[in-house]
C-alpha cells in the first residue's frame, strides 16, 4: 500500500511546556539517586497533561505529587509545572523549607500579576475569568484574588454575573478566541450604564493561532490521527477543531490505540496534537503506521 504520512510541523509543546520539561530533566540530571528525599525532584501535579511523556520523565526518577502530599514534604524540592500555583502553594513551601524550580509559563506569570493588581486596586469589582472550573492554570489565577474571582466557562455562566457592578473580564490563556469575544459581546449588551467593563485579551497566541494552523491541516489529508492525552483541555479543543474539519479524525494518546483498518484504502494520514503532545510520541505514531502497512 501506498502511503503519505505527515507529521504537523506546528503541533508539539507550546514555549511554556517546552521549558518546564527542560527545567526538570536539568535538576533530574544533577540529581543523585538514592533513597534520600533530599535528592528527589518532585513534580506538583502531572508536569504536563500528557501520560506518555509523563512516564517518561517517572523512568528518569521525577515524582508527581498532589497537594496533600506537598503539605506532608519538608528540606525537598518541587517543581511547579507551567500552569502556575495559587500564593499559598508558596507560603506552605516556605514554611516546609522547600526549594521550588519554578517553571511557570511567563504569560500565565504576567497574567497571574495582572488579576492580582485589579484585585488590589478595586475590590469591589468582579473579577471575571474565562476558563474551566478546576483547572490547575485557572486555581492559580483565582488564589491571586483570595478566592473572589468568578470563573466562568460559557454564557450561560456569565448571565449569573451582576451587570449593575464594575466587570474585569480575563481568560485562561489556553481558552477559544471566538468564544472570548462572545462572551465580550453578551457583556457589553448587558452591562448597566453606571457599571465599568474592561476585557482584558489574555489568550496565549501561540496556542490560539494553531486554531486555524491545525485546522488547515486536517483539511489536507484523508486520516487525522490527533494524539493527546484524554486530560488536556487544549487537546480537546483542537481535537474538535480536527473533527469539524475532517470527520475522519480519531484521538489517540499512543500509537498502540492506533486501529489500522482506519488506515485502509487512504493515500495520505496526517499526524498533529495537542501543546502537551511531544514530538517524538506523534513520531512513534507515524513510524507504527509505516511498520504495520502491507
Amino acid at each position: 500500500m501506498n502511503i503519505q504520512v505527515e507529521i504537523d510541523n506546528e503541533s508539539g509543546f507550546c514555549f511554556g511546556v517546552t521549558t518546564a520539561i527542560k527545567k526538570a530533566e536539568e535538576e533530574l540530571a544533577h540529581s543523585v539517586r538514592c533513597e534520600d528525599d533530599s535528592h528527589t525532584l518532585y513534580c506538583l501535579g502531572d508536569i504536563v497533561h500528557n501520560g506518555m511523556e509523563v512516564e517518561r520523565l517517572h523512568g528518569q526518577g521525577l515524582q508527581t505529587i498532589n497537594h496533600d502530599e506537598l503539605s506532608k514534604l519538608h528540606d525537598v524540592k518541587v517543581l511547579l509545572r507551567a500552569h502556575g500555583e495559587p500564593p499559598e502553594t508558596y507560603e506552605l513551601a516556605r514554611r516546609n523549607r522547600i526549594e521550588i524550580i519554578d517553571a511557570t509559563c511567563p504569560v500565565v506569570l504576567q497574567l497571574q500579576r495582572r488579576i492580582k493588581k485589579q484585585c488590589d486596586n478595586n475590590p469591589k469589582a468582579q473579577i471575571v475569568i474565562f476558563g474551566k472550573n478546576g483547572h490547575a492554570e485557572v486555581l492559580g489565577l483565582v488564589g491571586q484574588t483570595q478566592g473572589r474571582a468568578i470563573v466562568v466557562e460559557g454564557i450561560d455562566d456569565v448571565k449569573n454575573l451582576d451587570f449593575e457592578k464594575d466587570i474585569y473580564l480575563y481568560s485562561q490563556t489556553t481558552k477559544n478566541l471566538d468564544e472570548f469575544h462572545e462572551i465580550i459581546e453578551y457583556i457589553q449588551n448587558h452591562i448597566s450604564k453606571q457599571a465599568t467593563f474592561n476585557s482584558f485579551d489574555t489568550i496565549c497566541r501561540q496556542v490560539a493561532n494553531r486554531m486555524p494552523n491545525i485546522a488547515n491541516f486536517a483539511s489536507k489529508h484523508d486520516l487525522v490521527l490527533f494524539v493527546s492525552g484524554r486530560k488536556s483541555s487544549n487537546g480537546k479543543v483542537l481535537y474538535n477543531e480536527c473533527r469539524s474539519v475532517n470527520p475522519n479524525s480519531f484521538q489517540i494518546e499512543s500509537a498502540h490505540e492506533i486501529n489500522m483498518e482506519w488506515v485502509r484504502g487512504m493515500k495520505t494520514v496526517g499526524i498533529c496534537g495537542a501543546t502537551s503532545t511531544p514530538k517524538w510520541l506523534m513520531e512513534e505514531c507515524r513510524d507504527y503506521i509505516l511498520s504495520h502497512v502491507l
